[in-house]
């Protein structure tokens, strides 16, 4: 009898979260990875997560860095931009500011990576909260055009028996990820099975 072959690792896509603090990336994440929604958590330093999903009938992983908005991590963000495949970009529907940052971590990303084609979603979160809204769905979307990306709305909470697929959260990682998975077929990476955290740990040199 013949040697029974090893099972290959799943296809692997890499997302890091960007955007100002307070917006809600955590809260994104979480939702997605633990389907639950968390009022309270502690502010993030870097973490990452992982979760199975059926992307077009073909089982994939997709790998989640999330990052810190605030100032003071600034100097370290160049080395999570280089681990990562796709990008979350989030910014608070109710807070002008946090759109207006998002400027600055498109500019840094295109910088690092020396393109400006990686994929990339914007987001705007906090969509429960339309009565406070102080971004413009359409200027948001003026943005998104600018960009040649996507524009995505969302929030993190959860309806009483609302299905995961049918959360505005699920979409947005599913519509990553499959941007990542077409854009890797034209621009083929040799690490793309190695995970964020791997690769986030070897720009330091652990």
């Amino acid at each position: 009898m013949g040697r029974k072959s090893k099972n290959k690792p799943l296809p692997l896509h890499r997302v890091v979260m960007v955007g100002s603090g307070g917006v809600g990336k955590s809260a994104l994440t979480l939702n997605f990875v633990c389907n639950q929604f968390f009022e309270e958590y502690d502010p993030t330093k870097v973490d990452a997560y992982r979760k199975k999903v059926s992307l077009d009938g073909v089982d994939c992983e997709i790998d989640i860095l999330d990052t810190a908005g605030q100032e003071e991590y600034a100097p370290i963000r160049d080395n999570y931009f280089r681990c990562g495949e796709g990008f979350i970009c989030v910014f608070d529907i109710c807070e002008r500011s946090t759109f207006e940052n998002t400027k600055e971590f498109r500019e840094q990303i295109c910088r690092v990576l020396g393109h400006d084609n990686a994929p990339f979603i914007l987001v705007g979160n906090k969509i429960d909260l339309e009565h406070m809204r102080k971004v413009s769905k359409s200027e948001a979307e003026a943005r998104a055009r600018e960009w040649n990306c996507k524009y995505i709305e969302t929030t993190a909470k959860i309806k009483e028996d609302e299905k995961e697929e049918d959360r505005s959260v699920f979409q947005l990682y599913i519509t990553v990820a499959r941007m990542i998975r077409d854009y890797k077929q034209t621009h083929p990476k040799n690490d793309s099975s190695k995970s964020l955290l791997s690769c986030f740990r070897s720009c330091f040199g652990k």
